[in-house]
């Protein structure tokens, strides 16, 4: 199988079989096996065990791959959010972590187990009725965000500070700096972006206490199945890798990509949040929200070359990007 990112390796089902014996013995060994797709940063199986568990494997890239600065370390993170959300906010559905291997040879990979239900991506593309499940993921919200971190930003050597807005700066900052790495041209000059990040520390600065944020809830990574009522409701949050401690507000972006979270007042994800949390989307929380779809769009737009996308080869996606960030800096600088 060619791997379809410069991050994702090529794996096999022989490298399936060993990674399993790796990660629990001779027993149970390896019936099936096969790719699952979706993601563009590790490489991604499912597999069937001979005792019948159905589980997720995860291979992160190789140590020599080229990441972007605040994606080091995402093996581990990723095993050390399931863990904590599964102890601190059990409400919340997460896969369980059966292993997190680490070998001198191979890199890192992650076992979970494999949770019910389909993406949100998946059904939509089918013409789901899917609005249940998006209440349930503002509830499964507001739930995540009642656990509390020690700082500000990303945990390790990543950008971090003891406020908010030192953080989201030091956030900013390091994706500028990826962009120097990787020659991608940010939409405005740098200078101009450190400047708009300044200018609302104040609004970031109403921000007190470091929230617990999943930050990566696009439609891919929210699963939903059909209850009894024949409903489709919220089964799991996958891809947890990319936690931090922020704001709130931050987790409503992803999940209405593209759109303005504010503008949308009755989104079935706003209106389970509502029900469960406040939730006040005063002047300060929608300049907030300006400025956290600018970092993903500023974000989205520097991994292009790390995932092996050129304007080029992605052309509508530049062109969407380059549009949906001139917006949010017209906003900021109004």
């Amino acid at each position: 199988m060619t791997a379809p990112s410069p991050t994702q390796r090529t794996v096999a089902p022989d490298d399936v079989a060993r990674l399993i014996r790796a990660s629990f013995g001779p027993t149970p060994g390896l019936a099936d096996c096969g790719p699952l797709g979706g993601g563009g940063f590790a490489t991604v199986w499912w597999a069937r065990l001979d005792d019948g568990r159905r589980v997720v494997l995860k291979v992160a890239p190789t140590r020599e791959a080229r990441l972007l600065r605040y994606e080091r370390g995402l093996c581990a993170a990723e095993d050390h959010y399931f863990r904590l959300v599964a102890a601190r906010a059990p409400r919340v559905p997460v896969p369980p972590v059966l292993h997190h291997g680490v070998d001198p040879a191979y890199g890192e990979w992650l076992v979970t187990g494999l949770l019910p239900g389909r993406s949100l991506a998946d059904l939509a593309a089918d013409g789901a009725d899917d609005g249940a499940a998006r209440h349930d993921l503002g509830v499964a919200l507001a739930a995540l965000h009642e656990v509390t971190g020690d700082r500000f930003g990303y945990e390790g050597d990543r950008a971090s500070g003891s406020t908010w807005s030192e953080a989201f700066a030091a956030m900013v900052e390091e994706l500028l700096a990826d962009a120097a790495d990787w020659a991608v041209r940010p939409p405005v000059p740098p200078h101009r972006l450190r400047a708009l990040v300044r200018r609302h520390e104040a609004a970031l600065d109403v921000v007190r206490r470091p929230a617990l944020l999943h930050f990566d809830l696009w439609d891919g990574n929210v699963l939903a199945a059909p209850a009894a009522d024949g409903r489709l409701r919220l089964t799991g949050l996958v891809d947890g890798e990319r936690y931090l401690y922020g704001d709130p507000l931050m987790d409503l972006v992803s999940p209405v990509l593209g759109r303005r979270a504010e503008d949308e007042a009755d989104h079935p994800t706003l209106r389970g949040y509502r029900d469960a949390a406040p939730l006040h989307l005063d002047a300060a929380a929608r300049r907030r929200l300006s400025l956290y779809r600018l970092h993903l769009y500023l974000l989205m737009t520097v991994e292009m070359p790390s995932r092996g996308m050129t304007p080029q080869t992605h052309p509508q996606r530049h062109a969407w990007l380059a549009t949906v960030l001139d917006a949010e800096l017209t906003a900021l600088a109004g």
